[in-house]
């Protein structure tokens, strides 16, 4: 605080901004005089305000690059394509999770089992090729009209049809032949996924989950067990293989296509899954001797 007394200077009136002529050998100089006193600068943008829009700015940038970002989910028994998609809110549902993860699934978008990874929001393969022909095919249309005679959209879309339409008849033409050509692992995965496509193709319900779970309680996955001692056993039909089938039961549920012996893994478990079926409606409510 400034000390009052007589010695204090008075308060300056503002001074409004002019000229002085000053006279140096002949010379005029007009130098500008600002008033000091009362003069204050104009306000500057707020520090405070830019940073606090900052990081608005980065957390948004880190939000869209999180939701960019592909997640790994790992099967839990219970799942299925159209479950987990709809639990992550994935944008196109089970058919663009099957989609993306076509390579780890396989043909039919029923096989998942627990402990396989999925990739839940990866980028579409084919959209970035797609992209890169239209960029290219507009900058090479660009060079030659010279940028001043754009192609019209209808015939944009006659061009694209006569490109696709060569690729389009040889995909369906070699989609049979892809089907023919999957290979099954010789072990109980393979086994189970090979009955899954031949169920399929008879209409015969049943999951992976329902047929390894039964499976493990009646022959722990030994496709030559045989039970000697029960009720069946006495009257002479053994129960045999992966889902402990007797014989007239296999004869009467067989399903064409597969072996006649009812120690094969793929026809035992598909004769068995035909009866669970005409049975209890599906392999998958069998939870106790069947």
């Amino acid at each position: 605080m400034p000390i009052t007394g007589k010695h204090r200077r008075a308060k300056s009136a503002s001074l409004t901004r002019g000229f002085i002529a000053v006279s140096a050998g002949g010379a005029v100089l007009a130098l500008p005089l600002i008033a000091a006193g009362s003069a204050s600068a104009a306000p500057a943008k707020s520090v405070v305000a830019e940073k606090a829009a900052a990081p608005t700015s980065v957390a948004g940038k880190e939000i869209a690059a999180h939701k960019a970002t592909p997640t790994t989910y790992s099967v839990v028994s219970g799942d299925s394509l159209y479950k987990i998609a709809q639990g992550h809110s994935l944008g196109g549902g089970w058919e663009r999770l099957y989609k993306d993860n076509r390579s780890v699934v396989g043909s039919n978008p029923d096989l998942i089992h627990p402990g396989l990874k999925l990739t839940i929001g990866a980028k579409s393969e084919a959209a970035a090729p797609k992209a890169a022909k239209k960029s290219a095919f507009k900058a090479e249309t660009d060079d030659k009209n010279g940028d001043t005679a754009p192609r019209t959209e209808s015939a944009d879309r006659a061009d694209r049809s006569e490109r696709t339409a060569v690729p389009l008849a040889e995909k369906t033409a070699a989609a049979p032949a892809e089907a023919k050509t999957v290979a099954y692992t010789d072990d109980l995965d393979g086994w189970i996924k090979e009955s899954l496509a031949v169920m399929a193709e008879h209409g015969i319900p049943g999951s992976y989950d329902g047929i390894y779970r039964n499976i493990m309680r009646e022959s722990s996955g030994n496709p030559f067990a045989i039970n000697n001692w029960d009720v069946n056993a006495v009257n002479g039909t053994p129960s045999k293989g992966l889902l402990q089938v007797i014989q007239p039961t296999f004869d009467a549920y067989h399903v064409d296509g597969t072996s006649t012996d009812i120690y094969d893994p793929v026809a035992n478990i598909t004769a068995a899954c035909n009866y669970a079926a005409a049975t209890y409606g599906s392999m998958d409510n069998v939870f106790g001797a069947y």
